[in-house]
């Protein structure tokens, strides 16, 4: 097993039957590295858009350091409006998900609502997480996003003629 890298690229997989979704082959790989060996795929809401964040179970130490630093944080300022409770559940409130060896997955519909999914998902890497958009949500999105948007956007292109 080699050590988890992170996650980078673009992947987009339309919806399937039944509420399934199919984690694509580069971000399936690295989830399964990231949740050693298991194929389990924790999802949960961004707390500022209106998507998804996914990643491995490995993910939970880090959580637990932010948590950690949040709270020294807010201490040392004297940041009376810091609940630790409350961000607790904000970061470890993330769904875990097993996807079988093609990657299918079925998203509770909690989280459908949440990130505001429709007929399809496009995955974009950002480190030790990646986003998981509507595309239609990420077009809505500012200028700050327009390398997603154009990939987005073209692999929708290539999965359109690819399925015609």
């Amino acid at each position: 097993m080699s050590a988890f890298g992170g996650y980078s690229g673009q992947a987009y997989s339309p919806s399937g039957d039944k509420g399934r979704f199919v984690l694509p082959p580069t971000f399936r790989k690295a989830v399964k590295e990231s949740s050693g060996g298991n194929r389990i795929l924790c999802l949960a809401a961004h707390d500022r858009f209106d998507c998804l964040i996914g990643f491995g179970l490995s993910r939970t130490d880090k959580l637990n350091q932010q948590l950690e630093r949040e709270e020294e944080r807010a201490i040392r300022l004297s940041l009376a409006d810091f609940d630790r409770d409350v961000r607790a559940q904000q970061l470890f409130g993330f769904e875990q998900l097993p996807f079988d060896d093609s990657g299918r997955f079925i998203m509770p519909e909690h989280l459908r609502d949440l990130g505001k999914v429709g007929d399809g998902l496009y995955f974009q890497g950002a480190g030790d997480f990646f986003f998981v958009w509507n595309p239609a949500e990420l077009a809505r999105m500012d200028p700050a996003w327009k390398g997603a948007q154009a990939a987005c956007a073209k692999l929708i292109a290539a999965a359109t003629k690819g399925a015609a």
